[in-house]
């Protein structure tokens, strides 16, 4: 890599630290490209990205951004994943290193907010974005729902007890 490519690899992941809410520092004990592809594609199933990137560059790219934190963390050979939802990056991290002991997390950043490899699996653990959207709506919907029940319900009884004299009167 030569200096002026150098510089392109540090502002793009600059760019990418200044937009995303969630970074994850994760370290690659021998990883196949095989096993790297399919970490990649379960990344971008989930929302996410992933790249191995050389810590120099990483640590120069962090500067001036809410990640500084994760510097301590850019040792040896690491990757970054990261995604603009807060969980998607973690849970899918999380789930790939449990089927795979060549990944291991080490740590990771919520914006200013350093999390050490507990608090990005607790991370994970957490509904995504999506899903809480889902449980709200349902929450939502279920009250109108058993209104319109109610008021229903006794249009429907009246209607069973008309039906009911008709049927007496027909025999």
């Amino acid at each position: 890599m030569d200096r002026s490519q150098k510089a392109d690899a540090v502002a793009q992941l600059n760019a990418v630290f200044n937009e995303v809410s969630v970074v994850v520092v994760t370290r690659n004990l021998g990883m196949t490209v095989a096993q790297t592809t399919a970490l990649r594609g379960k990344m971008r199933e989930a929302g996410a990205s992933y790249k191995v990137a050389k810590n120099r560059l990483a640590k120069l790219a962090i500067k001036d951004t809410d990640y500084t934190g994760l510097d301590d963390m850019l040792t040896g050979p690491v990757g970054l994943a990261w995604s603009t939802d807060p969980v998607a990056a973690a849970k899918a991290a999380v789930e790939f290193a449990k089927t795979n002991d060549k990944l291991e997390i080490v740590g990771g950043s919520m914006g200013a907010v350093v999390l050490d490899q507990a608090g990005v699996q607790a991370l994970a653990s957490m509904p995504s974005l999506d899903e809480l959207r889902a449980k709200l709506v349902g929450l939502v919907n279920a009250p109108a729902t058993k209104i319109a029940q109610v008021v229903t319900a006794p249009a429907a009884k009246v209607a069973r007890v008309f039906g009911a004299y008709a049927a007496k009167d027909a025999a």
